[in-house]
C-alpha cells in the first residue's frame, strides 16, 4: 500500500493517485505513506542551492538562492548569491540542485469537501457528449451493482453541444431500477432520473420553491433537471455520507491540492459536518493543506465559532474567518441574474436568491461579530445589488471587514468602478473564462461582453484581485489558471491574442492573484502567501519559472515537490 502511494502522481483533471482507490480500512495507511516523503519537522533547516522567487511586503519579485527555516516552521532568512551559509545549529540540509522554488499557492475559493467526494463519486467531467456520458454511467452502474443510489457530478450540456438540457429519460434508458442524481459541473444544477424524482415525491404538482426552478417537459412533467434551490427537492432525500466516508473524501481532496501545488484554500460553503471533520484530520495531525473556512450561511457560523472568527488553529492550518452568502446562480443553468434576458433565452433573466433588505440584514449580522462576508454574485444584476449593499453597510464597519464579491463573472460596466471602494475583494476564477467564453457569447450575446471576466478593469479601480479555481467545478490545478489570466487563451490556444485581450494581467499581478492576494483575502496575509522571514514556509519545487516561461510552459508546469511549514508533504514520482 505505502509503495503504491509514494508511486502516484496527478495529471490534469483527477491527479493519478493510488490514494484516491484506498478503503476505509486502509485510511491508517494514508499519512504514514506521506510520512516517509516528510523531511524532519520542526527543525532549523536550509534549503540551499535554489532558483528562488516570491513577491515582497511590497508586491516586487524577490530573487534568493537559499532559504533558512527555524524549528518552528517559519522563514527564518533569504540567502542571496554569496551569502554566509549557516554551518552550526543545522538539523537539516537540502540541495535544491538549481531547481525553481516559488511560494506555495493558494486557492482563493474551492470546496474541498466537494473535491474528495467527487473523486469518490461517477465523474462526468470528461464526457465530450451525451453519448459518452451515457457511456460513463452504464459502466459505473455495472462496476457498482450495490450501491442503492448512483450519484455523481460533472456534466456540462454545453460541452456536449446538446442545445438543450438532459432528461430523466436519458438516465431512465440506461438506469431505471434504481435512483440516480448527478450534479451539473458548476454545482449548480442537477440532474435525476424517474426513480430519484419518484423517491423525492417530486411530480407535476411540486412548485419550483424560491430561488429554484424545476425543468419541466412541454407537457409540465418535471423533465429531471433541477436548478439551484430545487436541487434540496432531490438532494433531501440522497442518503449522506458516513462520517469515515468523509474522513476518506478530505484525504482524497488534500491529496490533489497537494499534488498540484495549493498549500492553502478557501473553503467556500463549509457545514458543521465539513467543519467536523477538518478538525478529526487536525487532531490526528493528518491536516496538511492550509483551509480558511467560510461557513455555509450564518447559522454554520455561529454553530462553529459563536461569537466571531475562530483562532488559527493546529500551526496555521485552519481557521474560520467568515460565511459565504449566495446572490444569484450560475451561467451555464441560466441561474446568474441578469439585468437583461438571456440573449438565448429571452424570457429568462435568472434567479435572485435574496431581496434588498435580507441581504443586508445578514451582512450586517456578520459583520457585527467580526465575520467576513464572501458572496457568491455571478450575473450583473446580483453583482450590482452586492456592490449597492455593501456601500449601504460597509461605512458603518470602518475596521474593514474585507468584504468580498465571489466570481463577478459578469458585470455591468458602469458598476466596475464601484468595486474600488471600500477595499471591495475580486475573488475570480481564470480558468473559468476560458471554459465559459463560448456559452458567454450565447448567453450574453455580443453587445454584452465588456464586463464579463473583467480582471484588469476591476484591479485598476484599486478593488483587490484574488484568483481560485472553484474545484471541483475546474481542476485545481493553479498552473493553467495563470497561464489563462496572463494571456485569456484556453489550452488550445484559442482565441489567438486573447478574448476581451484588455482585461489580461501581468505575471506578477497572476502569481500575487494565487499568493499574496490570496492570503489577503483570507486575511491570512501576516502568515503565508509569500516568503519572507516570519511567514510560514510554504513552498514549491517546480520545473519551470512562472515569470520566465511561455504561456505554454507555464500552463504545463510541474509540480515536483511541495512543502508546508517546512515539512515536505508531497514528491511527484
Amino acid at each position: 500500500m505505502i509503495a503504491s502511494l509514494l508511486r502516484s502522481v496527478p495529471d490534469f483533471r483527477l491527479p493519478k493517485v493510488t490514494l484516491l482507490r484506498v478503503t476505509c480500512r486502509d485510511f491508517r495507511y494514508l499519512w504514514a505513506a506521506l510520512a516517509l516523503l516528510a523531511v524532519p519537522a520542526h527543525a532549523d533547516s536550509l534549503i540551499d542551492n535554489v532558483n528562488g522567487l516570491t513577491l515582497d511586503k511590497d508586491g516586487k519579485v524577490e530573487r534568493f538562492t537559499g532559504l533558512v527555516i527555524d524549528k518552528d516552521g517559519r522563514v527564518e532568512k533569504l540567502l542571496q548569491r554569496g551569502d554566509k551559509r549557516p554551518d552550526r545549529g543545522l538539523d537539516f540540509r537540502y540541495d535544491g540542485k538549481g531547481r525553481v522554488l516559488m511560494p506555495g499557492l493558494i486557492d482563493a475559493h474551492g470546496h474541498v469537501m466537494e473535491l474528495g467526494f467527487k473523486a469518490m463519486s461517477l465523474d462526468l467531467t470528461e464526457a465530450k457528449s451525451l453519448d459518452e456520458a451515457k457511456a460513463m454511467l452504464a459502466a459505473y452502474a455495472k462496476a457498482n451493482p450495490d450501491r442503492p443510489w448512483i450519484v455523481g457530478a460533472g456534466w456540462n450540456q454545453e460541452q456536449w453541444g446538446l442545445g438543450r438540457f438532459p432528461t430523466a429519460a436519458d438516465i431512465d434508458a440506461i438506469v431505471p431500477d434504481r435512483p440516480v442524481w448527478l450534479v451539473r459541473v458548476d454545482g449548480h444544477a442537477g440532474w435525476a432520473n424517474s426513480a430519484a424524482m419518484k423517491a423525492a415525491g417530486v411530480t407535476a404538482a411540486t412548485p419550483s420553491p424560491a430561488g429554484g426552478r424545476i425543468e419541466k417537459t412541454a407537457g409540465g412533467q418535471p423533465a429531471g433537471v433541477f436548478v439551484d434551490a430545487a436541487r434540496r427537492l432531490v438532494e433531501k432525500v440522497v442518503p449522506g455520507p458516513q462520517p469515515r466516508e468523509r474522513d476518506i473524501a478530505l484525504s482524497k481532496a488534500q491529496a490533489i491540492l497537494l499534488g498540484y501545488g495549493i498549500t492553502g484554500i478557501a473553503d467556500m460553503g463549509t457545514s458543521v459536518e465539513d467543519w467536523n471533520v477538518f478538525r478529526r484530520a487536525g487532531d490526528a495531525n493528518v491536516l496538511k493543506v492550509r483551509i480558511i473556512s467560510y461557513a455555509l450561511g450564518l447559522e454554520p457560523a455561529l454553530s462553529v465559532a459563536g461569537a466571531g472568527p475562530t483562532p488559527w488553529l493546529y500551526d496555521d492550518r485552519l481557521r474560520m474567518v467568515g460565511i459565504k452568502l449566495f446572490a444569484d446562480g450560475a451561467l451555464g443553468s441560466r441561474g446568474a441574474w441578469l439585468k437583461q434576458p438571456y440573449a438565448d433565452a429571452p424570457k429568462e433573466t435568472g434567479l435572485g436568491f435574496m431581496d434588498d433588505a435580507k441581504i443586508r440584514n445578514l451582512m450586517v449580522r456578520a459583520a457585527m461579530d467580526k465575520f467576513q462576508v464572501a458572496i457568491h454574485a455571478i450575473g450583473d444584476r446580483a453583482d450590482a445589488q452586492v456592490l449597492s449593499a455593501i456601500e449601504e453597510v460597509a461605512p458603518s464597519y470602518p475596521d474593514n471587514r474585507r468584504w468580498r464579491i465571489e466570481h463577478a463573472q459578469i458585470v455591468d460596466p458602469a458598476d466596475i468602478p464601484r468595486f474600488g471602494r471600500f477595499g471591495i475583494i475580486a475573488s475570480m476564477q481564470p480558468t473559468h473564462e476560458t471554459s465559459d467564453r463560448l456559452m458567454a457569447e450565447a448567453r450574453l450575446g455580443p453587445n454584452r461582453l465588456a464586463g464579463a471576466y473583467a480582471w484588469e478593469s476591476i484591479r485598476r479601480t484599486g478593488a483587490h484581485l484574488a484568483f481560485g479555481s472553484d474545484a471541483p467545478v475546474e481542476s485545481p490545478n493553479p498552473f493553467p489558471g495563470m497561464a489563462a489570466a496572463i494571456t485569456r487563451e484556453g489550452p488550445d490556444g484559442q482565441p489567438f491574442g486573447g478574448w476581451q485581450p484588455q482585461e489580461r494581467v501581468s505575471r506578477e499581478v497572476a502569481l500575487a492573484g494565487y499568493t499574496t492576494e490570496a492570503a489577503y483575502a483570507g486575511k491570512a496575509e501576516d502568515r503565508i502567501g509569500m516568503l519572507q522571514p516570519g511567514y510560514r514556509a510554504d513552498f514549491l519545487i517546480v520545473d519551470t519559472d512562472p515569470l520566465q516561461s511561455t504561456p505554454q510552459q507555464l500552463r504545463a508546469t510541474k509540480v515536483l515537490e511541495t512543502w508546508i511549514g517546512g515539512e515536505r508533504v508531497y514528491a511527484a514520482k
